[in-house]
């Protein structure tokens, strides 16, 4: 076991955080078996500084540089280069930890990262359709040979090598509420309309209806989200009403930014 551990290519844990004293500690105690535990806090106002700093975290506050610039440099802070990269809503169960320990004990020099698929919670609940589940995830990575894509949203680590899919989960504590799945919603839509506009994406008035009302049929029938009850239809309507901001808004600053011109 000793010659094991010797052999076991070092592991950091990264996590963006702001705000996060009620979610963090499960995210922390899930993650001792890596070798450093690295967060980079945007400006918290709660606990959430101290209390990673109890759990033996290093810390770094670093201003807010968007999804994508965020989560690149807390991994390029880290002090390893195989980096596991979570959200402070997220935990690592044993068996995926166990998982990760015996592919790093391997050292395969062929594999550049790692996938996972995702358990993604509402009111605890496991929520097994929607588009929900297997929700898979590239997060275990070889910092030297990737990088983010740099996208403002559902930002993606692009890797330049093998990514070998482990049969193993992470569990992603969501959304405790409806309101906490609406404010993201608002949120992504505000910045994904910005991105659309920067790339002079083509939006008439019919864009944001088609766009929304295809995204509720999918979710809710062809993803099978009538399945999940109530909470299915709130996230398919849910995920209606942000593709229709998402077009809305897009349209918007274009016909602002003709009346401007």
């Amino acid at each position: 076991m000793k010659e094991e551990a010797q052999e076991k290519t070092p592991l950091s844990v990264a996590i963006i955080t702001k705000n996060e004293e009620e979610r963090l500690p499960d995210c922390l105690k899930s993650v001792t078996f890596a070798d450093e535990v690295l967060v980079v806090d945007s400006g918290s106002t709660d606990g959430t500084v101290a209390l990673a700093k109890s759990f033996g975290a290093r810390v770094l506050i670093e201003a807010w540089r968007g999804y994508s610039g965020q989560k690149q440099f807390a991994v390029d802070q880290c002090l390893h280069d195989w980096v596991l990269i979570l959200d402070a809503d997220e935990r690592i169960p044993q068996e995926t930890a166990q998982s990760i320990m015996r592919e790093l004990t391997r050292n395969d020099t062929t594999i550049s990262a790692y996938g996972f698929r995702r358990k993604n919670y509402l009111h605890g609940r496991w929520i097994k359709h929607c588009g929900w589940w297997p929700d898979r995830i590239v997060r275990l990575v070889n910092r030297r040979a990737g990088a983010f894509d740099g996208r403002p949203v559902h930002e993606k680590w692009v890797t330049q090598g093998n990514v070998k899919g482990l049969d193993a989960f992470i569990e992603h504590i969501s959304f405790r509420n409806y309101s906490e799945l609406l404010a993201k919603m608002e949120n992504y839509s505000n910045l994904a309309s910005k991105e659309l506009f920067e790339k002079d994406a083509k939006v008439n008035a019919a864009t944001p209806i088609f766009h929304g009302l295809w995204m509720f049929l999918r979710t809710y029938l062809l993803e099978l989200g009538v399945l999940d009850g109530f909470d299915g239809f709130v996230i398919s309507t849910t995920n209606a009403g942000g593709s229709f901001l998402k077009y809305a808004e897009a349209r918007e600053m274009r016909v602002t930014n003709r009346k401007e011109g």
